[in-house]
């Protein structure tokens, strides 16, 4: 447990100083690529826990639809705090961002899937969670919270990692990419649900960045472990890569 509130020490320390970050211009310019990424990534990874907690909750009696969604919600909050916490830390770790670049490779493959197989429709689990009478194959309220918290675990550690590994070293535009995934979440996941099944190119926009950010975390990383065995490549990124191979002037 101590690990746990050292990290967020750590994180709220390192936001202070940032803090005043937001008031700069420069600084926003500076970011602006980053955020735009995570912003896209927020937005695409949003529909999925609309989907994922109203097909739970259509499954349990009308009278407790409502407790179902408030704490299926309640809980990706608090674990995507709480993976937040420690993420971006485990990534300065040399060989951990090679791994969760590799983690990103397989959230793509997985995105990729359900945007080509996509078979559940908002509007269908909205007419359920309307409708007053119950499933014949029903569940219960602790059922349906365990299967939104089983899923939620694997879609907050999906988003955090891709938020962290858009917002590289930088704490304060993590903790804007949190705050805006717990507010899209919240508030308009269903209507992004929505707007993902009827303008589709922006999940393949949001499935590209997941992917570059996943291509750029191996790259990265890859380059400081060949740093760190034969001092060459030691903090190129893969955008910056790619200059130094076309001669454009890359680090």
């Amino acid at each position: 447990m101590e690990w746990l509130l050292l990290s967020i020490g750590e994180l709220v320390g390192a936001l202070a100083t940032e803090i005043g970050h937001l008031v700069s211009p420069e600084w926003w310019q500076s970011h602006l690529i980053p955020l735009f990424n995570i912003l896209m990534i927020d937005l695409t990874l949003a529909a999925d826990n609309a989907i994922v907690v109203g097909m739970a909750a259509a499954r349990v009696a009308p009278d407790m639809r409502a407790k179902v969604i408030f704490w299926g919600i309640g809980g990706a909050v608090i674990l995507r705090i709480l993976f937040s916490a420690v993420t971006q830390q485990l990534l300065q770790v040399i060989g951990l961002t090679l791994a969760g670049g590799l983690l990103l490779l397989f959230v793509s493959w997985k995105m990729y899937r359900q945007i080509v197989d996509d078979s559940h429709s908002i509007e269908e689990i909205e007419k359920e969670l309307a409708s007053p009478v119950a499933r014949a194959n029903g569940a219960t309220f602790w059922s349906a919270l365990w299967t939104i918290i089983l899923a939620d675990l694997s879609m907050s550690l999906d988003n955090v990692l891709a938020v962290a590994g858009a917002a590289g070293d930088s704490t304060l535009v993590l903790v804007i990419g949190l705050a805006l995934s717990i507010i899209l979440m919240a508030v308009a996941s269903n209507y992004i649900a929505k707007l993902l099944s009827r303008y589709p190119w922006i999940a393949w926009i949001g499935l590209l960045i997941i992917l570059y950010v996943a291509l750029d975390m191996i790259y990265r990383d890859s380059h400081q472990l060949a740093c760190a065995a034969y001092g060459v490549g030691c903090s190129e990124t893969i955008w910056q890569g790619i200059q130094h191979r076309l001669g454009l002037g890359g680090g």
